[in-house]
């Protein structure tokens, strides 16, 4: 496993890191979820991302207890809040109250002291960006959080909030978790070049485009069992699904037969091109699709392949 350092911090994260969306804490038995988790950090992967919304904060527990025989140091995990953990006005959002009790409520859950990295999972229109960013730089400094970051902010988002930690000399963001893959690409021109002027790493989800980068959905079908049959996915995975889609799959899976690697292999190192992506986060619902995984970030691809793989994209 290669590391690449997260931002502009000293912090090193592998390259591939695995995510616990849809799979830890709900439909994935918490046996095989250990085995799962223990089974990328034998891998070298010292990187694991949740959060309270995941299974209303199962999916913090069971990546949790899964690392707890592991020294602390030896791994980075993460948590974010934004999303409703209740019915009261005030528990979503991004403000002061909502940020140190859900800090709180997740430490509490994982039996942490602190997490590495705390997201704010989405902007919050409701709450001044200067009020979110004092809360987040008062829990760093209490050592309940070591980074700060944000996920799916836009470029003007993500400037405002630079903008305003130089303004009240706040703790700034560091990473952004944005959705990138080769059938989202938004990111590339303008969140990375604003991140890159100041010092934020990417860690992007859906690498593989909720598996339809994995070629199981050929011919438009959606197995029962699959990661696109989940209801929270299967619209999204309906919508991407077409003629030009599944054409370009057909030849991206017969570039990476030639280069002798899988076409999730292929995608993952087309991902990690990106001098700017400091990790891809994976899911997996057991070792073997972990193991699989991992191997993408063994792969550097050709200026000659980048330029195949680009010609197909652009059909």
């Amino acid at each position: 496993m290669k590391y690449r350092r997260l931002g502009r911090t000293g912090l090193k994260v592998s390259e591939i890191s695995l995510g616990s969306w849809l799979t830890f804490g709900k439909t994935v038995d918490e046996e095989i979820a250990t085995k799962t988790i223990h089974k990328a950090y034998e891998l070298g992967i010292n990187f694991f991302d949740s959060a309270n919304v995941y299974e209303r904060g199962e999916g913090e527990r069971v990546l949790a207890n899964a690392l707890k025989e592991f020294p602390r140091e030896s791994y980075v995990i993460t948590t974010k809040a934004f999303w409703p953990m209740g019915d009261g006005p005030n528990d979503r959002g991004l403000s002061r109250k909502h940020i140190i009790e859900q800090v709180h409520a997740s430490l509490k859950r994982m039996n942490l002291d602190y997490v590495d990295i705390f997201y704010c999972h989405r902007y919050d229109f409701e709450t001044p960006v200067d009020e979110t960013l004092r809360a987040i730089d008062d829990l760093i400094r209490q050592g309940k959080i070591l980074y700060a970051g944000v996920s799916e902010w836009s470029a003007a988002q993500i400037q405002e909030a630079v903008t305003v930690a130089d303004k009240y000399l706040l703790d700034k963001i560091v990473v952004n978790q944005p959705q990138y893959n080769m059938f989202h690409r938004d990111i590339e021109d303008e969140i990375i070049p604003v991140s890159e002027k100041n010092g934020i790493s990417q860690v992007v989800f859906s690498p593989l485009a909720q598996g339809v980068l994995t070629g199981k959905y050929k011919g438009g079908n959606i197995p029962t069992g699959s990661r696109g049959a989940n209801e929270q996915v299967n619209s999204w995975v309906k919508k991407i699904i077409n003629d030009i889609v599944l054409t370009k799959i057909d030849r991206l899976e017969e570039l990476a037969m030639e280069l002798d690697i899988t076409l999730p292999e292929l995608a993952l190192s087309w991902i990690l091109r990106q001098h700017n992506v400091a990790s891809t986060l994976v899911g997996a619902s057991n070792p073997e699709q972990i193991e699989a995984n991992a191997k993408g970030a063994d792969i550097v691809l050709s200026f000659e392949a980048l330029q195949r793989i680009e010609e197909i994209l652009t059909i």
